[in-house]
């Protein structure tokens, strides 16, 4: 069956995807309101106690936001890193349970993950390489500014990718932005601009790269086509297998490994 990646919706207003697995579904980040999150489920084909766990990439909002009260409600698992937790206030007893870096969680005999520390703003953020146990591995990985030496290493082995494509490096520059914020968006706290997707994208390129979602993009300093443009600039003929774009609004498709193209979702 392979892994199931969902993206609910992506940007700067909430982030959430679920990754499934024949034995169960993980919501990765939380960052709708809970009714906001429960109707992208329901289009997603996805009831929420089907949610077995919750796992927190970051304590910003838009990643965060309703994560504890969905887990109290689902009756599932939220998992974080400590330093989510403690920025957060969560009670690592009775609310949560912490992951270290680089130690793999395991949700069931079919679907683990691995999750990585990448550079982001006063947040202990992570990105997250999910497996199968079969050698079947996707990767989620938004809200960075550059890619460490980890993450490229396990990004090189991955049948899927969703990567942020979060701005446009001209349109950031001659927006409406003040420097500071400009900087700090450009800056290695910051976010992936589309070239920087590209080049990450093509140093990790390989033969069993089935597709890729570009997400996270800014509404005001980047556009889809933009995004898709450049990052096929860098990869070009060297990638046969499908790219898509998750906007703010979903979801709108699903990818699996083992697919080279998404499933359309309709909504009812």
């Amino acid at each position: 069956m392979g892994i199931g990646i969902t993206h609910l919706g992506s940007g700067s207003r909430g982030n959430a995807a679920i990754i499934s697995s024949e034995e169960c579904n993980v919501l990765v980040d939380c960052g709708f309101s809970l009714k906001q999150t429960e109707k992208r489920l329901a289009i997603a084909g996805f009831e929420p106690e089907s949610i077995d766990s919750i796992i927190v990439t970051h304590h910003h909002k838009d990643h965060s936001g309703s994560a504890l009260r969905a887990s109290k409600k689902w009756d599932s698992y939220l998992h974080c890193n400590l330093g989510t937790a403690s920025k957060m206030g969560w009670n690592t007893v009775e609310e949560c349970e912490t992951f270290g870096s680089l130690e793999r969680v395991q949700f069931s005999s079919k679907l683990s993950m691995l999750p990585i520390p990448v550079p982001h703003d006063d947040a202990d953020n992570v990105a997250l390489i999910a497996s199968d146990g079969n050698g079947g591995r996707a990767a989620i990985v938004t809200d960075l500014g550059e890619a460490p030496h980890d993450l490229i290493k396990h990004l090189s082995g991955c049948n899927h990718i969703s990567i942020e494509a979060n701005y446009d490096h001209r349109r950031l520059l001659g927006g409406p932005y003040p420097d500071s914020l400009k900087r700090r968006i450009s800056g290695r706290g910051g976010h992936l601009s589309n070239r920087q997707a590209g080049e990450i994208l093509m140093e990790v390129l390989h033969d069993d790269l089935e597709s890729i979602v570009l997400c996270h993009l800014s509404e005001k300093n980047n556009a889809p086509h933009m995004a898709e443009s450049e990052v096929l600039m860098a990869i070009g003929d060297d990638f046969d297998g499908s790219i898509a774009i998750s906007k703010q609004l979903g979801p709108e498709f699903s990818c699996w490994t083992g697919q080279l193209e998404p499933r359309s979702i309709v909504a009812a």
